[in-house]
């Protein structure tokens, strides 16, 4: 974790601006991480269509397994490919944050009474893409050289969910390690 772009305190950057509606704060970051994530992902995607074994399945490792389930087209939960999974799921985010009844786009318009259940649930399944990033294609992030972008979206991407409590502490345990790393007094 020591490759970042460095560049100011990314603690305090994720941090409720005086005045700032909390709705409205987490909306727009949340469309900002999507972005992060769907690029980052677009760097080993073709590394992922090409790994038959390690992405025949959308894991974190070996200890964990996610399944697909959307509530509409998938009811159930549904294993699948890795390459899959993340596609159907960066649709349905992308889906969510594109319809005004969700993410208000009106000046002061009202975020709808489900709106934090449901960024919860994007925030949980956006991190199950850095899982697999960083178990499965870390080493082909690394020969892209864009270690240290992925490694500073995410340490972003992991103190704005701590800081809001958008993701609960057993949903990131594939990565712990790693994230017990950011919160290390320098």
């Amino acid at each position: 974790m020591k490759a970042t772009l460095g560049g100011g305190d990314l603690k305090e950057t994720v941090k409720l601006p005086d005045g700032e509606d909390k709705k409205e704060w987490i909306a727009v970051n949340t469309v900002h991480f999507y972005n992060a994530a769907s690029m980052i992902y677009g760097t080993v995607s073709e590394d992922c269509l090409e790994c038959k074994a390690s992405c025949k399945i959308m894991s974190a490792g070996a200890k964990y397994e996610y399944l697909w389930q959307d509530g509409v087209q998938y009811k159930k939960p549904t294993k699948m490919s890795a390459p899959e999974y993340i596609d159907k799921l960066l649709t349905w985010a992308g889906e969510q944050i594109a319809d005004p009844a969700l993410f208000p786009v009106e000046p002061g318009a009202r975020f709808p009474h489900g709106f934090m259940k449901q960024v919860k649930v994007m925030y949980k399944r956006m991190f199950r893409v850095y899982a697999h990033i960083y178990h499965v294609h870390f080493d082909k992030i690394k020969s892209l050289g864009a270690n240290a972008h992925l490694n500073t979206c995410f340490k972003h991407f992991i103190f704005f969910i701590k800081e809001f409590n958008l993701v609960k502490d057993s949903d990131l345990e594939p990565l712990q390690k790693l994230i017990d790393k950011f919160f290390i007094p320098e």
